[in-house]
């Protein structure tokens, strides 16, 4: 499985026959949306950093065969050409099977109502299975290899983003959902877990960085 960032959120999973791009939104960089070859698209919640609406088009013309994946709120303002996900539903496109994980985004404040979430775990014959969990810590299946850990958010704090990798401990994790942290503060979010996670293997990709798991 090779796994490159394109920015924030964004996440393309490359395994030995598919190529699937989750979560292009705003804060990922104009390559993302120059990408071709595509096999799915999958979008975990309405929020602008995880969906362009803007350059999505752009990107969909450019993959018109692509399976596209939308948490059911997100589809319904996407149209019909995207089906919904849903929590423990799969769709096997190629060699990679794609299961829906959780349903609501994590509370950002009481009094702001909450967002549809579905997550997606990335499985294939022979490869590790990936989690990217879109903004949401609520659940932490069993058997992921490799988690896309959202490293921080109005929705959380560095204690649960610990407490999350821990529940999920995953052989691999990478960090996503970074956008919002300023370079000079990125070594405390990315020190306190990688060093209190108990996950031995931390990668640290920047943008447009990639690696083999």
């Amino acid at each position: 499985m090779r796994l490159t960032r394109h920015g924030h959120a964004c996440l393309l999973v490359e395994t030995g026959e598919a190529r699937v791009l989750v979560d292009p939104g705003v804060f990922s960089p104009d390559a993302a949306f120059a990408l071709t070859g595509l096999d799915a698209v999958v979008v975990t919640h309405q929020h602008p950093d995880h969906v362009d609406h803007d350059r999505l088009p752009g990107l969909l013309a450019l993959n018109p065969d692509a399976v596209l994946l939308a948490e059911p709120q997100t589809q319904q303002a996407l149209g019909d050409a995207w089906s919904p996900t849903a929590d423990g539903r799969s769709v096997t496109v190629k060699d990679v099977t794609l299961t829906g994980v959780g349903e609501q985004h994590a509370v950002i404040a009481p009094q702001l109502p909450r967002v549809g979430n579905v997550g997606v775990l990335v499985s294939s014959p022979g490869e590790p299975t990936l989690l990217h969990p879109g903004d949401s810590y609520a659940v932490a299946p069993d058997g992921v290899d490799v988690l896309a850990l959202p490293l921080s958010a109005p929705w959380t704090k560095v204690a649960e983003t610990i407490d999350f990798l821990q529940r999920v401990s995953p052989r691999v994790f990478l960090p996503v959902h970074d956008a919002t942290i300023a370079p000079a503060a990125y070594d405390i979010y990315w020190g306190h877990t990688a060093n209190l996670g108990g996950v031995a293997d931390a990668r640290r990709l920047g943008p447009d960085e990639s690696t083999e798991v």
